[in-house]
């Protein structure tokens, strides 16, 4: 990298603190762009420390100039798509842009992302009265984005099984019927080569099937679990709509919520949570443990970090009961697309004692995995 560009790169990570200001004759307008739109929102961190403004040189560019709504246009245009959703979730989140949070229509216009559905929950409760419906345009378009590309690998996983009675056009290894195959072809058996050659190979129809089957989800709503709060509420939507397969949708933190009658609507389920506070995860499961009927046909799901804040011991007893009359156990330690665990190991070892499976899945592995145990 050569000692300008090197030069270049430091002056826009320094902002107004470094010692040489932009020049006009050694930058570019689109880095006075960047600088500018990069000064807006991180130049609120060092205000927020204290720190004394320096005296403006003769090259400097004064934030003012913009404004929220500018800032948001401009920043959109000058940065890559996945940098600029992290800044327009950090401008809410961190920096807390009121001018983006008293305009509906400047709302509205935000991509919608996990991230801003994250931020936009987790402060719902300052909003103006105005804002509350542009929030749920917002929560609205993330849940239909996350669901448009989760609901045919559910589908996919849990519904369908071959019908040997009925043939299929759609020709996939997973439908192949290999005897069938053989007795069609048997006339066109090569005998000096010895070997079948196959001019019409056979594939199984495909029906749906009914799973009778419950799927209890206990998530804990505290504000670290905020990723997997949004994916288990689009799941249980998604679930709620196969054939034969009952969702069950428990949050908690140190107080217990059945959510069930609104598993089949995510942006109701989200709106509804309420993020923070303790944990008192054994009080929640021994409840979701009440809510199995048929043992033998039921998966409970536990999405938490495990940090029990109440003594152990009512959470590994129902563990262990649950488990012992042959429930389903599986306890996600992560529920987003990224799947980066945090949770607390020790606690997830005696769980996995107590007979429950531990594992960081994707929602998609997740899909695959109840289809296993469906199966």
């Amino acid at each position: 990298m050569s000692s300008e560009e090197t030069l270049r790169r430091w002056r826009l990570i320094l902002g107004r603190y470094a010692a040489q200001p932009l020049s006009q004759t050694q930058f570019s307008s689109g880095d006075w762009q960047l600088d500018q739109a990069l000064e807006y929102l991180y130049g609120r961190g060092y205000d927020g420390r204290g720190l004394a403004r320096p005296t403006p040189g003769p090259g400097s560019l004064d934030p003012s100039q913009l404004r929220a709504v500018d800032w948001l246009n401009r920043s959109r245009k000058l940065f890559p798509q996945e940098v600029f959703e992290r800044m327009q979730t950090q401008a809410i989140d961190r920096y807390q842009l009121t001018d983006l949070l008293n305009d509906p229509a400047v709302l509205r216009s935000l991509d919608a992302t996990p991230g801003l559905a994250k931020a936009l929950l987790s402060m719902r409760g300052r909003l103006s009265s105005q804002m509350r419906d542009a929030v749920r345009e917002v929560i609205q378009k993330t849940v239909d984005e996350i669901t448009r590309k989760l609901k045919n690998d559910f589908i996919n996983a849990l519904v369908g099984q071959r019908n040997r009675l009925r043939r299929s056009h759609i020709k996939s290894a997973q439908n192949f019927d290999a005897c069938a195959t053989i007795a069609a072809n048997l006339k066109h058996y090569d005998v000096e080569r010895k070997q079948l050659v196959i001019e019409h190979p056979r594939f199984n129809a495909r029906v749906k099937r009914n799973l009778p089957w419950d799927v209890v989800l206990c998530v804990d709503q505290s504000g670290s679990m905020m990723d997997s709060v949004i994916y288990s509420a689009v799941i249980a939507g998604i679930m709620s709509s196969l054939p034969a397969v009952r969702v069950k949708l428990v949050v908690f933190d140190t107080a217990v919520v059945d959510l069930t009658h609104m598993a089949h609507d995510p942006v109701e389920v989200l709106l509804t949570v309420q993020l923070g506070g303790g944990n008192d995860i054994g009080r929640a499961v021994s409840y979701c443990e009440s809510l199995v009927g048929n043992p033998q046909r039921t998966v409970f799901a536990l999405i938490s970090d495990f940090m029990e804040g109440a003594a152990p011991g009512p959470l590994l007893s129902a563990v262990q009961r649950m488990a012992q009359s042959r429930v389903t156990l599986l306890g996600l330690a992560a529920l987003d697309e990224s799947a980066n665990p945090v949770y607390d190991r020790q606690m997830a070892q005696r769980l996995a004692d107590k007979g429950m499976h531990i594992a960081a899945l994707t929602p998609t592995h997740f899909a695959q995995w109840l289809a296993e145990v469906m199966n």
